[in-house]
């Protein structure tokens, strides 16, 4: 479960918050990342609904909370995942759609 004070949206049930990152030519170690390789998108989660309700009434919470950077697979943010909040653009995905995020 996610609680960001600051920002007045909360996505539903699994839904979770994304800000995709600008997209860099270059990583930290300096390698030149290629055209065509954008199977997946760097983003960071801004906030996260609270999870779902099994049919038995228990609550499986959402794993990732704000602050955390995801990578999703390009496929899963298409524009009908595209939001538009307070003048900002937003993704907004289900948690099973993120491929992987960092722990640290």
């Amino acid at each position: 479960m996610s609680e960001n004070s600051t920002f007045p949206w909360k996505p539903m049930g699994d839904q979770v918050l994304l800000k995709l990152a600008d997209k860099q030519e270059k990583t930290k170690s300096g390698i030149i990342v290629m055209t065509g390789m954008d199977d997946f998108v760097n983003a960071q989660v801004i906030v996260t609904g609270d999870g779902l309700f099994t049919q038995t009434g228990d609550r499986i919470p959402v794993t990732l909370k704000s602050g955390d950077t995801v990578f999703i697979h390009a496929a899963n943010i298409g524009d009908q995942k595209k939001i538009k909040l307070d003048g900002e653009d937003y993704v907004l995905v289900r948690e099973s759609e993120i491929a992987v995020y960092n722990m640290q």
